[in-house]
């Protein structure tokens, strides 16, 4: 699944599926009732109906999604909160559908409204600071980030959002301090067991996630977490039994669920990868990550043109999806289309302008054109990252093109 164009072996991690749910954080909704839920006539111009309790609302706007209306979703889902400001849960994913629309303003209002009743909603905030993120204000990103801590996995955003500002070795420091001096403090422990994996020292991330599991067995984050690591040292066996255990406890988690599917598909378990993508779809379609997994399995498959497609459906969830800008930007490069590879990988460099992957793929796209010095200068900002395979690669690169 990670071809390329000199036949080079680049990983998972170059076609990256998993869900780290670092920058809209899965929304901490209550389960769906089973009874069939009233109707209520919408008063308003769009003429849509919507439904009398949060729960089913939620559930009608992401069938919306689903069937791939998204601003169908965004206004019948609208009105609801309209006439219901105080439940938290459906404005929490009228926000998110509307920062996956790109109207950031309409998303901040949102969440800020939410902030008003509940200030101290750590969701809402994580979500907050993603917007923040988004609109390089990072001073305000980093503000929010920490305020939606402990609860939510903003360690990552926030370590990508100090390396933005300059001070990424205080702010380790500090992760590492605080860890320390909590070492029978769960949250703390997960703190430090995402940091580092957020810098691919999983090693420390899995000492760290694992005294996390011991101080509470039952941490979803912390068996998510563990497994995503497990999967990025390549040790699959126990990386499942973790997701397993995780699904075993709540069968509707959604991350450990996209992210057992991500480890399937790596394995080359293709109908057991589509069968738990089904199950995520039906559980959160708003999120990107699984119409890229999706077009993996295609890619995998041989169609890459129908992994195309999902690619550009993933866009049409959310326009800042780094990893559908990456793929397409692989696919278009692997079969010469290289003005789309350079127009898919530049905009993904807008959303993540620091992502060595991109910077790598973009130099090799310059490559394949003789486009010497862009393409140097592309493996140069590739080789800035802590991510040895993908800094190797690229000084690799960088050495070739010397001679």
């Amino acid at each position: 699944m990670s071809e390329n164009l000199s036949g080079e072996k680049l990983g998972a991690e170059m076609r990256h599926v998993r869900s780290f749910l670092l920058a809209i954080a899965v929304a901490l909704v209550p389960a769906i009732a089973n009874a069939a839920p009233a109707m209520t006539t919408n008063p308003d111009a769009y003429n849509y109906q919507f439904e009398s309790n949060p729960q089913a609302a939620i559930r009608s706007a992401r069938e919306r999604v689903a069937a791939g209306d998204l601003p169908g979703a965004i206004k019948q889902l609208a009105t609801y909160v309209a006439a219901h400001p105080k439940d938290a849960d459906p404005a929490r994913l009228l926000g998110d559908l509307y920062y996956r629309a790109g109207d950031l303003a309409s998303a901040e209002l949102v969440y800020r409204h939410i902030l008003e009743d509940s200030a101290y909603d750590r969701e809402t905030h994580n979500r907050l600071g993603a917007v923040y993120a988004t609109q390089n204000r990072v001073d305000d990103a980093i503000s929010e980030y920490n305020k939606s801590l402990p609860g939510t996995d903003a360690v990552p955003d926030l370590v990508s959002l100090h390396a933005r500002k300059g001070d990424l070795s205080s702010y380790i420091a500090q992760v590492q301090r605080e860890g320390s001096l909590g070492p029978t403090n769960p949250d703390a422990q997960h703190s430090l067991g995402s940091l580092y994996l957020s810098q691919h020292d999983y090693g420390n991330a899995l000492k760290y996630f694992m005294r996390e599991l011991d101080l509470m067995p039952d941490s979803l984050a912390g068996l998510n977490q563990a497994g995503v690591a497990y999967m990025d040292m390549g040790d699959y066996a126990r990386a499942f039994t973790l997701l397993n255990r995780c699904l075993l406890k709540d069968p509707a988690n959604y991350a450990c669920t996209v992210n057992l599917a991500a480890g399937n598909l790596e394995t080359h378990n293709y109908n057991r990868g589509r069968g738990l993508l089904d199950r995520a779809q039906s559980l959160e379609p708003e999120h990107p990550e699984i119409m890229v997994n999706y077009g993996y399995l295609q890619d995998a498959l041989g169609d890459w043109k129908t992994a195309v497609a999902d690619y550009v459906k993933a866009l049409s969830i959310s326009p800042y999806s780094r990893d559908a800008y990456l793929n397409l930007g692989i696919d278009y490069a692997q079969h010469h289309l290289f003005d789309l590879a350079e127009s898919a990988l530049l905009k993904g460099l807008t959303v993540a302008p620091q992502d060595a992957a991109l910077h790598y793929w973009l130099g090799r796209t310059y490559q394949e054109q003789s486009k010497r010095d862009l393409a140097v200068k592309q493996f140069e900002a590739a080789a800035q990252t802590n991510d040895t395979q993908v800094a190797n690669l690229a000084k690799l690169r960088i050495t070739q093109l010397s001679h």
